[in-house]
């Protein structure tokens, strides 16, 4: 399995995975599916961020994109520049064990030698699988937002975790 850099051809294999998501889980309080127009913009200002942003895709054995990571802008003030969202999807048929953790260890390298100083993520509650994978990577919980997104007829909270570190 290989984890790579993604490029344009990646984006409707990225948009699949990410669409499963918005139809069938409250992980993203997205209610719509991405059109491909709308992932070709998001690609484009992630790729012409003067480094500070990644998109990283892995490939199975047969060259078939099976997740998906990057990092991009905290919040629209230029201040917060120096850090960054990070966020991680693999297909929901893919079970096998490292997955997650290949891309974020991947990610995490590439924002090391990176002007992004810190690191967040914001994780739908209740997610154990994923607040353990940031934790192994030395992510720390600094808040919950309760009942802060609503989707599927049910409030949703969020936990946010902050990495400090990020040297190489």
């Amino acid at each position: 399995m290989t984890i790579r850099t993604a490029t344009a051809a990646d984006l409707p294999a990225i948009n699949a995975i990410y669409n499963h998501y918005v139809k069938h889980t409250s992980i993203t309080f997205d209610y719509d599916e991405w059109e491909i127009e709308r992932r070709e913009a998001w690609f484009n200002k992630l790729t012409d961020s003067d480094g500070y942003y990644h998109v990283l895709v892995k490939e199975d054995d047969q060259g078939e994109v099976i997740g998906f990571a990057y990092n991009g802008e905290f919040r629209e003030k230029l201040a917060y520049k120096v850090s960054s969202e990070i966020t991680i999807y693999l297909h929901h048929e893919c079970h096998a064990k490292g997955l997650g953790s290949a891309l974020m260890q991947t990610l995490l390298e590439k924002m090391a030698h990176s002007p992004v100083k810190r690191a967040y993520s914001v994780i739908t509650l209740p997610n154990p699988a994923s607040i353990r994978l940031h934790e192994k990577f030395g992510f720390q919980q600094v808040g919950i937002l309760t009942n802060v997104g609503y989707k599927f007829d049910q409030f949703h909270s969020v936990a946010i975790l902050e990495k400090t570190s990020l040297t190489a």
